[in-house]
């Protein structure tokens, strides 16, 4: 593995989420701990591989809530795949964090997922 691809394995990423909508698209329920799908915008490093850790500085803009949470790469979007989704990355919620997070988001999203049409991952 490149020096590059090292220095990159980790970071801290800030996301805002403006509503409950775009919190619903991004939300990853079929992922052990919930999962949060971040768009190629928000990310400070061009590449993350598959299990880098990452930090997550959530914002929800309409809750005007701050969550911070430790988590790791499971999903990659990558540019130019001529995919209707966006690119970016999913990530995990850390065992750690005992659900808390995955606990808040699915309350703020109740009677959401259920019907949801579009998400930014399947």
């Amino acid at each position: 593995m490149s020096e590059q691809n090292l220095a990159i394995q980790s970071g801290i990423v800030r996301l805002d989420i403006a509503d409950r909508a775009e919190l619903c698209a991004a939300y990853m329920p079929f992922i052990t701990n919930g999962g949060l799908f971040v768009k190629q915008q928000y990310l400070t490093n061009a590449y993350y591989d598959m299990g880098a850790d990452v930090f997550l500085l959530m914002h929800l803009v309409e809750q005007n809530e701050r969550m911070p949470v430790a988590g790791k790469v499971v999903w990659v979007t990558p540019r130019n795949t001529g995919s209707p989704r966006p690119p970016g990355i999913g990530v995990q919620f850390a065992a750690q964090d005992n659900g808390a997070t995955q606990q808040r988001l699915e309350t703020l999203l109740a009677g959401m997922l259920e019907n949801r049409r579009t998400s930014y991952t399947m």
